[in-house]
């Protein structure tokens, strides 16, 4: 009989272990404080679910980890953005847990995912999904980069930081010449990011559409505009400098030369955000970025 009971406790615990949800751990590993953070936290991972591996958020992951139903990312919003880009072949719910400085995307604290973990697991909490952006760099009519983009694509003068010259088109018409310091194209995610700090206009997160915003432009009659999100941006360097660069949520950057083209249209990947019961966009607007607050902020 106690061989038995054996026996059935490890069926038993072969069963639980079949339906625990598959999760995915992703972090910063450079960020000090993530890896003590992670050893702490993994036998109580190992406990709720499923762990099929934990990986630097930055980097190509294994078709394994891709199995996963959910990933924890442990970090800060740069992070969150670099995860999403990690699972885009197969894209997954994300649980942003803030362990950098502002948490904007990052919404759950360490006590929050321990709190709402369960939920999280069986589906009561439901996932957002963002529109992200494709970038292809054509030189010379062939591909020498492209990347999907949560936050923004932004094309830089780099150095000697002259004034660069930019053909912004759609389906090969010529629409604005951009002179400046170069463009951000941002995901309504991304406007609250470097498009809100060039005076682009902020999105609702969910929206389906696309910031195209000067980067201080040498026209006063430049300004950022609002286009669908199925519009498909083409931007020739028409004078660039040798410093001058695409870059990707400002983490990935490929050098940008003269008669070069940027392509940028919506990705079929989506960021899958998981979001903390109980606060909104514009909550979350007002308490970290001070929105709609007086300078003083004391009345």
């Amino acid at each position: 009989m106690p061989v038995l009971n054996q026996q059935a406790r490890r069926a038993k615990m072969a069963r639980k272990a079949e339906m625990a949800k598959k999760v995915l751990i992703l972090g910063n590993m450079d960020k000090p404080g993530v890896r003590e953070r992670l050893a702490s936290l993994r036998p109580w991972f190992a406990r709720q679910a499923t762990v099929v591996g934990v990986y630097p958020a930055r980097g190509p992951l294994p078709d394994r980890a891709l199995e996963a139903e959910l990933a924890v990312v442990l970090g800060g919003d740069g992070t969150l953005l670099s995860a999403a880009r990690a699972v885009a072949r197969r894209p997954m719910p994300l649980v942003g847990v803030n362990l950098g400085k502002l948490g904007f995307l990052a919404e759950y604290t360490v006590p929050d995912l321990k709190e709402r973990f369960e939920e999280l697991l069986s589906g009561r909490v439901r996932p957002r999904e963002r529109i992200m952006l494709e970038a292809c760099l054509r030189s010379g009519g062939r591909r020498r980069f492209c990347s999907v983009a949560a936050n923004d694509v932004t094309i830089s003068a780099g150095e000697p930081f002259r004034m660069i010259d930019l053909l912004v088109g759609q389906g090969g018409v010529a629409l604005w010449r951009y002179r400046g310091d170069g463009i951000v194209v941002a995901t309504p995610t991304g406007s609250t990011g470097y498009n809100l700090s060039v005076g682009g206009p902020v999105l609702e997160p969910e929206l389906e559409a696309m910031v195209v915003a000067p980067v201080a432009p040498h026209s006063l009659s430049l300004r950022p505009v609002v286009l669908r999100a199925d519009a498909v941006i083409e931007v020739t360097a028409t004078r660039v400098n040798r410093g001058s660069a695409v870059i990707v949520d400002g983490q990935v950057s490929r050098g940008v030369r003269n008669g070069d083209t940027v392509e940028v249209r919506r990705s079929a990947a989506v960021m899958k955000l998981m979001p903390l019961p109980g606060r909104t966009f514009f909550g979350v607007l007002a308490g970290k970025l001070h929105w709609g607050k007086s300078p003083h902020h004391d009345g």
